[in-house]
């Protein structure tokens, strides 16, 4: 299947499109926690302080999206799911991609993202991206509750330095 798809920061009005996907996406996750990974409330939330990048069809559906926050000069993405039907077909790299592009557009030098514990496949499928494990984090208390077996989470970094001067080159091509 071609992905024929923008990718563009998401409208408020896109929030319950994108818990749909979201929760659609970590229902892989039910091994090991109860229920959805977010819903539209907490996704509108988000949108009034911080950024989806979200990936559209010709029909202006959403199809993939990411999180993205900015922290002095460092980001974070989070949330990264991508339909089910749309799965294998790029749509997770060009939204790693375009967040990482987002966050050097505001003076980012590093990127870093969370991955739970038990999703041991998580952490090479990041690695292909140039993160590397940097630290781990407790589940917060208030979740705890969800959880059906013990989970905690791995932290991984990029610096953005090597993406910046891609970008640089490529942008001094055109």
């Amino acid at each position: 299947m071609p992905v024929n798809v923008e990718i563009r920061e998401a409208a408020p009005r896109e929030a319950v499109a994108i818990a749909r996907v979201i929760n659609e996406a970590y229902q892989v996750e039910a091994f090991f926690k109860v229920g959805d990974r977010t819903n539209p409330r907490e996704i509108a939330d988000y949108l009034e302080a911080e950024t989806f990048l979200v990936a559209v069809d010709a029909g202006d559906e959403v199809v993939a999206a990411v999180r993205v926050t900015i922290a002095d000069r460092a980001g974070h993405l989070g949330m990264l799911a991508v339909a089910d039907a749309r799965k294998g077909t790029g749509l997770g790299r060009r939204l790693i991609e375009a967040a990482e592009a987002f966050a050097i557009e505001r003076g980012c030098d590093s990127m870093d993202l969370e991955v739970a514990s038990p999703r041991t496949e998580l952490p090479n499928f990041y690695r292909k991206f140039g993160y590397e494990l940097s630290g781990t984090s407790e589940w917060p208390e208030h979740a705890r509750h969800e959880l059906k077996q013990p989970a905690n989470f791995l932290i991984m970094s990029k610096s953005l330095a090597a993406v910046r001067q891609r970008e640089e080159v490529v942008g001094h091509q055109h």
